[in-house]
C-alpha cells in the first residue's frame, strides 16, 4: 500500500470530499471557491467526487463551469499543497487537468504519515461490498479499455452518456432507504495492512466518527450541498492534536 509523508513543517491538513460540483449548484461552488481561497491549512486533500460528473479533461475547453473549477484549483495550488483522489463520479479526471493545475494525484487507498501518525485515506466506494451492482459497474468503468473507448467518443456524446448514467444512479438510490456503508471486516483488514488505526473516507454521505473494531477508528466526510435545507458542508482537519470537524466558512 502506497505511503506519503507530510512535511514536518506542516501545521494543518484539511480533508474534503463529495462536493458533487455542478453548474446547477452555484452556492456549493461558491462555498468551495471561498474555502479553497481562504483556508489556512498547509494542504487540502480532496478524497473523491469533487465533481458531480467529469467526462474528460477536454471538457475545460468548451465548458465555462469546468474551466472555472480548474481555475480555482490552479489558484489554490499556488499557495498550498492540493492533492486529488478519484471518486465514483470523477474517476475520469486525468493527468492533464492535475498537471495543468499543479495538483498532486492520490492513489486509492493511500497511507498519510503525518507527525508520526499514520492515517489511511480512501474515497470509500471500493469498500461498499454489499452494493454488488455498483461493484460490477466500478470494475467495468475503471478498466483501461473502457476508459480508452469512452474518451475516444466526441465530447457531446460522452456528456449525454454521463447524464443517462447519472439519472440511472439517482433512480436506483431513490429505491434505497440509505446509502451503502463500507464493509467493516474488509475496512479493518485494509487498516491492519496499512498499519493505521485511523481512517478518513467519504462516499457514504454518513458524516461522523466511530469505531469499526476495538482500536480502529474511522472519520467519515460530509457531502456538500449549500442549496439544501439545512445546508451541508464539513471539513475534517488533521493537526498534531488529532482530527476535528469544522465548518468551511
Amino acid at each position: 500500500m502506497k505511503r506519503i509523508a507530510a512535511p514536518p513543517a506542516w501545521r494543518a491538513i484539511d480533508f474534503i470530499s463529495d462536493l458533487h460540483l455542478s453548474a446547477a449548484q452555484p452556492r456549493t461552488f461558491e462555498a468551495w471557491r471561498a474555502f479553497m481561497a481562504s483556508t489556512d491549512a498547509d494542504a487540502v486533500f480532496i478524497l473523491g467526487d469533487l465533481f458531480e460528473v467529469w467526462v474528460g479533461d477536454d471538457a475545460r475547453a468548451s465548458g465555462a463551469f469546468e474551466a472555472a473549477c480548474a481555475g480555482v484549483l490552479q489558484s489554490a495550488a499556488r499557495r498550498m499543497h492540493v492533492a486529488f483522489m478519484a471518486g465514483n463520479r470523477d474517476f475520469l479526471v486525468g493527468p492533464a487537468l492535475l498537471a495543468d493545475c499543479g495538483i498532486a494525484p492520490l492513489p486509492d487507498p493511500v497511507v498519510l504519515d503525518a507527525w508520526g501518525r499514520p492515517v489511511l485515506l480512501t474515497h470509500g466506494d471500493a469498500l461498499c461490498l454489499s452494493d454488488v451492482d455498483y461493484q460490477r459497474f466500478r470494475t467495468q468503468v475503471r478498466s483501461e479499455s473502457w476508459q480508452r473507448e469512452f474518451l475516444a467518443r466526441p465530447l457531446e456524446e460522452r456528456q449525454s452518456i454521463a447524464r443517462a448514467m447519472r439519472d440511472a444512479s439517482a433512480q436506483a438510490q431513490r429505491g434505497r432507504s440509505e446509502w451503502a456503508d463500507v464493509d467493516a471486516d474488509a475496512t479493518v483488514a485494509w487498516m491492519r495492512e496499512a498499519g493505521a488505526r485511523e481512517l478518513v473516507h467519504g462516499h457514504t454521505h454518513r458524516p461522523g466518527v466511530g469505531a469499526l473494531a476495538p482500536g480502529y477508528l474511522r472519520h467519515v466526510l460530509s457531502d456538500w450541498d449549500l442549496d439544501a435545507t439545512p445546508p451541508r458542508a464539513d471539513v475534517l482537519r488533521l493537526t498534531r492534536d488529532g482530527i476535528a470537524r469544522r465548518s468551511p466558512a
